[in-house]
C-alpha cells in the first residue's frame, strides 16, 4: 500500500491499483486535463450504511490526501484507511471498487458497506 499525506502532514495508507491508475489516466486523456484527479468518497445511506462515491476534480483541497491523482477528504479516509481502489471492466460492467479491510458487512452491489 502506499503512503498518502494530506498538506497539514497526517498521514494514512491506500493502495491504488496499476487497472485503476490507467484508468484516472485514461480518463485525463480523453478529457485532455492533465490535471484530471478522481475523488473517493463516502456517503451515509445506501443498504448497509455507508456508500463509496466518486467524482472528478481538477484539484485538491486543503485536508485532501492524495496517491496517484486520487484524492480522498480527511472525513472519508478514516473509513478508507488500508483500503484498496481497483478497476475492473469484465465486458458488461466498468466500475472502481473497493476492497475495505474496515468493512464489517458490504452488500451486493459492492457500493456500499457497514462498519
Amino acid at each position: 500500500s502506499s503512503r498518502c499525506k494530506n498538506r497539514y502532514g497526517a498521514t494514512m495508507e491506500i493502495e491504488l491499483t496499476e487497472a485503476a491508475k490507467k484508468k484516472i489516466s485514461d480518463i485525463a486523456i480523453e478529457q485532455s486535463l492533465t490535471t484530471l484527479k478522481v475523488r473517493l468518497f463516502i456517503t451515509g445511506g445506501g443498504c448497509s450504511g455507508y456508500n463509496y462515491g466518486f467524482t472528478f476534480e481538477e484539484k485538491a483541497e486543503d485536508d485532501d490526501f492524495e496517491v496517484d491523482n486520487l484524492l480522498v477528504d480527511s472525513i472519508s479516509m478514516q473509513y478508507l484507511q488500508g483500503c484498496t481502489v481497483d478497476y475492473q471492466d469484465d465486458g458488461l460492467n466498468a466500475q472502481f471498487t473497493i476492497k475495505n479491510p474496515n468493512a464489517t458487512a458490504t452488500c451486493g452491489c459492492g457500493q456500499s458497506f457497514a462498519t
